[in-house]
């Protein structure tokens, strides 16, 4: 069985699983409140509470859960799941990666805390100006795309005012991305601005920022150092100087 909750605004999804869940479920009541939520909003967030009775899918519903997720495969912007079975967890972290938006996995115990989740920003984007033609973008936790929007129109405003930038790429606090939508942005926010670049510092720790650097001086096509974090000071030195 399931059961269907939406949030006041109905951009939030909260689903209920208990016993055995069949293809009239899906049909009759989840497919129907997503259908509703995605006329009113770009995407929604579904968090799936998964009850200790939860037996698992008929045939038919496994087909409708793979319908309905090929069906709306971009209409997800977050994805929680609160379940004890051992193996609903392991299906969920198994999926996660090549799911195009965030997931996460919680103990039914943390239900609260998969609500805070739903809610809350997981990471931050910060533009800032330096002064001259040198700008610091700073990534912070796990990014989502809503970020990158806001970072878009940021960045845009910064470079307004210049002909040419060079750029401080801030990675210190910096997680990855949530789904490969947001990796995707990422790198359209970059090609945006290409031919505007002189050079670019990266300040970070982990060796596959290291390596992203050597990748990004080809596909830049513009002069790029990286920095480790205690060399934070240096890297604004060595942008700023020539």
């Amino acid at each position: 069985m399931i059961t269907v909750h939406t949030d006041s605004d109905g951009a939030q999804i909260e689903v209920e699983l208990s016993g055995e869940v069949t293809s009239a479920d899906y049909s009759e009541t989840l497919v129907p409140a997503i259908e509703a939520a995605l006329t009113e909003h770009d995407s929604v967030r579904l968090l799936a509470i998964v009850q200790p009775e939860f037996k698992g899918y008929d045939l038919g519903a496994a087909w409708s859960d793979t319908k309905l997720g090929l069906s709306h495969w971009r209409g997800f912007d977050r994805i929680a799941v609160a379940a004890d079975q051992g193996w609903v967890q392991t299906s969920i972290r198994l999926a996660a990666p090549i799911l195009p938006c965030p997931v996460h996995v919680f103990e039914l115990s943390e239900v609260e805390a998969a609500r805070r989740w739903m809610r809350e920003s997981l990471g931050a984007i910060h533009v800032t100006d330096l002064g001259g033609p040198c700008v610091q973008i700073s990534l912070m936790g796990k990014l989502d795309p809503e970020e990158y929007k806001q970072a878009e129109l940021d960045l845009d405003s910064v470079l307004a005012s210049k002909d040419g930038f060079r750029l401080l790429i801030d990675l210190r606090e910096f997680d990855g991305w949530q789904g490969l939508t947001a990796m995707a942005a990422h790198f359209r926010l970059a090609r945006g601005h290409i031919g505007m670049l002189d050079r670019a510092a990266i300040v970070g720790d982990k060796a596959w920022q290291h390596l992203a650097q050597r990748i990004a001086s080809h596909v830049l096509g513009a002069r790029t150092q990286f920095f480790p974090s205690e060399d934070f000071d240096n890297a604004k030195s060595w942008l700023a100087a020539g």
